[in-house]
């Protein structure tokens, strides 16, 4: 069990932590014909956009309140009413989903309060759904704005139905691509199982060019899908994130939960499969028999590279545990590890500690080791130190296709063993001719 500790400094040098309702944003773009909305200034908004279009290299329809230094003081009843009205004019989305911010949740916005005095004014809003959660950036980090957003979305939509035995919801982890959630719905449906994903940003920002335009996410869960998960058999959530959202799916339809803290990596994909086919009562397909065969292989011919190293890893929690245990198992020692906020992922990491801290603290706890991983803001950091860097988490704005990196399952984790393998190999010095020494001469 790794010791938490909170870095002490009186501000944060060099962030490592992305905001919560960064990280709500991201949950709600991954519902289909879905409006994200920030309360708060048109600041606020306009920072995330940015993130998020440099990382995914998509359109990301997100709107905001736009609050003023008037109604910042007085109240934004008025702006998120309006707000409410012009995006269903315009865009005319199923649903509409508020996240706060620091500056609303400061004043203390009664959003909720606002959305049923809205309800009663305003009828024509009958059919949209509005979803709401509170995200103040000033505590928690992107994983927690995420989280809540995923559990507020259950709050809201999901009811109780009678259950359907061959129905699996799987809840994904904010540091799961695209790539990976399309590989995990591949292996539950390969069981003979039907899945809902919730949210699925497979669907919205795996980088497609969509037949149509229109204002709001295209593709993502459908509002039917989110309520049909109130039948579910069982629910999977991939991330100690996800427990909160499995636990109010248990709380609204009685749904049974496992929640798998990672799946990168042998075991944990051994556990996933052998849950499937215990619930569907199917063997484990052929397939995956031999994609266990190949990364059992690709471990061997790696571990020559990771065996050893010292590893500095700066990252979201279920991030960090999910590389990290990885390199755990591929002989590499963990000596720094950074990461943004309290999580009970980081009691089943294998080090000895995990700093609360930022990039600053990465880069003075890495001078003695052997690779950097973080995301793309730690390039200046392994530039400095003259260390390699893995780029990994959110953002990575300066590489193209992070929708597309897939490195969960037998075939993912592969890809990553692979991937680290390769950069250390890249890393090795290598003698030339004129690297040996000339032999000794002798007189007669």
């Amino acid at each position: 069990m790794a010791e938490v500790v909170e870095s002490k400094k009186a501000c944060a040098v060099n962030p490592l932590k992305m905001s919560q309702p960064l990280g709500a944003s991201l949950a709600f773009l991954g519902l289909d014909a879905c409006m994200p909305v920030m309360h708060g200034s048109q600041g606020c908004t306009s920072f995330g956009l940015v993130l998020l279009v440099r990382h995914f290299k998509e359109a990301i329809p997100l709107q905001t309140t736009a609050m003023n230094e008037v109604s910042s003081i007085l109240g934004g009843y008025d702006n998120i009413e309006a707000a409410l009205l012009n995006i269903r004019k315009r865009a005319a989305p199923r649903i509409i989903a508020i996240c706060s911010t620091g500056l609303t949740e400061t004043k203390g916005d009664d959003v909720d309060g606002y959305i049923v005095t809205i309800r009663k004014r305003k009828p024509e809003l009958a059919d949209t759904e509005i979803v709401h959660v509170s995200t103040p950036d000033y505590v928690g980090a992107f994983e927690d704005g995420y989280k809540h957003a995923v559990t507020a979305i259950i709050r809201t939509l999901v009811k109780p139905l009678p259950p359907k035995a061959d129905q699996v919801t799987l809840l994904p982890g904010s540091h799961l691509s695209p790539a990976d959630i399309d590989e995990l719905r591949e292996i539950i449906e390969s069981f003979g199982l039907r899945v809902i994903v919730l949210p699925d940003v497979s669907g919205s920002l795996d980088g497609h060019i969509p037949p149509d335009w229109r204002g709001t996410t295209l593709g993502g869960t459908t509002l039917e899908h989110i309520r049909a998960a109130g039948a579910s058999a069982l629910t999977i959530g991939v991330g100690e994130q996800m427990r909160e959202g499995a636990l109010a799916l248990q709380e609204i339809a009685g749904t049974p939960l496992e929640i798998f803290e990672r799946l990168t990596g042998l075991e944990c994909n051994d556990r996933l499969l052998q849950r499937l086919a215990q619930l569907s009562g199917r063997p484990v397909p052929p397939k995956y028999r031999r994609q266990r065969s190949q990364l059992l292989d690709a471990m061997l011919d790696g571990h020559f590279y990771t065996g050893g190293i010292k590893v500095a890893i700066a990252a979201e929690p279920d991030l960090l545990l999910a590389v990290g245990g990885l390199l755990h198992d591929m002989g590499a020692e963990l000596r720094c590890c950074i990461s943004t906020t309290r999580s009970a992922a980081h009691a089943l990491l294998p080090a000895q500690q995990v700093v609360l801290g930022d990039l600053e603290d990465l880069e003075q706890g890495a001078k003695d080791c052997d690779v950097l991983i973080t995301h793309a803001h730690g390039r200046q950091a392994a530039k400095r130190l003259g260390k390699p860097l893995l780029r990994m988490g959110f953002p990575v704005f300066d590489r193209i296709g992070n929708a597309h990196r897939c490195q969960v399952g037998y075939r993912g984790t592969m890809a990553l063993v692979f991937e680290i393998a390769n950069l250390m190999l890249e890393n090795i010095p290598h003698h030339h001719p004129n690297d040996w020494p000339l032999p000794a001469t002798t007189s007669v």
